[in-house]
């Protein structure tokens, strides 16, 4: 497991999927300062990487939920990674809105499901959590059996540990935050000072970056 972990921290640096700018650090939609920037939708361009991740994910999800009888994505960046699983897996497909549609049906979660069917929910990037548990929420309160969520990265904040821990819901993730800056050191991508930047913002992330 760690060696793939290592193997996708690889991909997302090669392909610029991961940026880090500990220099020059990224302003997040919730205005926190960040040395590092995420965008996994950029996977789907690369047919090697996102084939190692879709296989990474169904041998997961055959380890850990054999029992699962469909496959959930989150919208919109595991709507994709989602199906793609399903499809390897054999298993029906659904995604979860972050809301309910204002027109139409008004649906928040898309696709066939029945309620007690067993669910693993795919995501591609774990940060507070927030967003990730409110479609477990919604998967739930549909009377959906959410087994665990599985995810490409995680930066490991502890405000998403506590989090999950508090909404009862498993997470695995394929790679995370310590294996990526572990195999940026490694390859040179990252040195010295830049690698203590990188663990400082981890600790504090909210805080890092406000007296810069």
């Amino acid at each position: 497991m760690k060696n793939s972990a290592k193997k996708i921290a690889e991909y997302l640096l090669q392909i610029n999927a991961i940026k880090l700018q500990p220099s020059n650090p990224f302003t997040w939609a919730s205005g926190w300062k960040s040395p590092i920037y995420c965008d996994n939708r950029k996977t789907l361009s690369f047919p090697e990487v996102r084939g190692f991740i879709c296989e990474s994910f169904t041998g997961l999800i055959r380890e850990l939920y054999p029992e699962a009888e469909s496959i959930a994505g989150v919208a919109t960046g595991a709507i994709a990674h989602g199906a793609l699983v399903a499809e390897r897996l054999g298993l029906p497909f659904i995604y979860v809105r972050s809301g309910a549609k204002e027109h139409g049906l008004g649906n928040q979660i898309e696709g066939y499901f029945e309620p007690g069917q067993k669910v693993v929910v795919v995501e591609d990037l774990i940060s507070t959590g927030g967003s990730s548990l409110g479609a477990v929420r919604a998967l739930r309160e549909a009377g959906v059996e959410v087994l665990g969520m599985t995810a490409i990265f995680t930066y490991e904040f502890s405000k998403a540990s506590d989090a999950f821990a508090a909404g009862n819901c498993a997470l695995n993730t394929l790679s995370n935050y310590s294996v990526l800056i572990e195999t940026a050191a490694e390859t040179g991508y990252v040195t010295g000072k830049d690698i203590s930047t990188l663990k400082e913002w981890r600790a504090n992330p909210s805080e890092w970056g406000k007296n810069n």
